[in-house]
């Protein structure tokens, strides 16, 4: 089979490179990004050059790279591409005989904005953090009365923690917001060590497969993931992808109360920058959502070993012929 991998110099392109490339999967890799230096073209076995996401050009060169290498799957590596796969994915599949693993615009939709993330899981009484608009002053003096401080300042989209902060008084809350839009304020969960991302392959209108793992981060980024069974997290977190219900793979990223239950404040409707840790503790979720897709192969739960994932620099050589080559 053959896979086409988008935002193959993202860490969420790579991570499904490299997914992949621990797969069982005979698969033929072709790689794309609007940069002829990102790392993952050189993983691939062909590589191509996209214009950026929202140039007008983009769509006539994805239907053209699809045209060519007519892949049996498409994988989306980068978010500001997943709006244009979501709108466009029935028609892309019916005309170039693929499967786009991408979530319909409406799960993008919630998953993109933090507060709408936040008023959907409200909304179907799954308890996120409390928030409110950033620009709501009278939302914002209500949450505060409610419950008082520490509080998140943060981008309503955005990811990697970008422009996130975290303000103990009045004065904090107020410098974080002087000349910002598209600002959300949420209740702040929880401590560092009790954060959580999880993973569940959504099919066949219910959760097929799920896996949590606690985690230390770094500028925004896992770089210690703390794998193992976790079970009464694995039943709270089914109960977020059946309300979601995404096309496939939805990531979501939490804290836990007091009372040991999942406070999610960001949803990723796709494979997540975490996915190539998920693969090494054996929930290879590229590989389970490619053989149902393509072979109709039942997604069995997979065992989860137990342990620790350490996140590491690497580097690689590229000679300047290859560069030249790509297309």
């Amino acid at each position: 089979m053959k896979a086409l991998v988008t935002g193959a110099g993202a860490v969420l392109g790579q991570g499904i490179i490299k997914s992949l490339r621990q797969s069982t999967l005979d698969c033929t890799l072709i790689a794309a990004d609007p940069n002829p230096l990102s790392s993952g073209l050189y993983w691939a076995d062909a590589a191509y050059r996209l214009p950026l996401a929202h140039d007008p050009a983009f769509g006539e060169r994805i239907d053209e790279l699809l045209d060519r290498e007519r892949p049996d799957v498409v994988l989306v590596g980068t978010d500001i591409e997943l709006s244009f796969f979501a709108e466009q994915r029935q028609r892309l599949e019916s005309l170039f005989g693929t499967h786009v693993i991408v979530s319909d615009p409406r799960v993008v939709a919630i998953a993109d904005d933090k507060l709408e993330t936040a008023r959907f899981f409200q909304s179907v009484g799954l308890n996120p953090p409390r928030s409110v608009c950033g620009l709501d002053d009278e939302g914002v003096e209500e949450l505060v009365a409610a419950i008082g401080f520490p509080l998140v300042v943060k981008p309503r989209v955005g990811a990697r923690s970008v422009g996130v902060s975290v303000v103990h008084d009045r004065d904090a809350l107020e410098q974080a917001r002087v000349d910002r839009e598209g600002l959300v304020i949420q209740e702040c969960v929880g401590d560092p060590d009790s954060e959580y991302t999880a993973s569940v392959l959504f099919f066949d209108d219910d959760v097929q497969a799920s896996i949590v793992m606690r985690r230390d981060l770094r500028d925004g980024n896992t770089y210690r993931a703390y794998t193992g069974d976790y079970p009464e997290l694995n039943e709270q977190v089914r109960l977020l992808g059946r309300a979601l219900r995404p096309h496939g793979p939805a990531n979501f990223q939490f804290r836990t109360d007091a009372q040991g239950k999942p406070r999610v404040f960001e949803i990723n409707a796709r494979f997540s920058g975490t996915t190539p840790l998920r693969a090494m503790a054996g929930f290879n979720e590229v590989e389970m959502c490619i053989r149902r897709l393509l072979f109709d192969t039942p997604i069995v739960q997979p065992k989860i070993r137990s342990g620790v994932i350490l996140r590491y620099l690497d580097e690689m050589f590229v000679p300047q012929d290859r560069i030249d080559a790509v297309r």
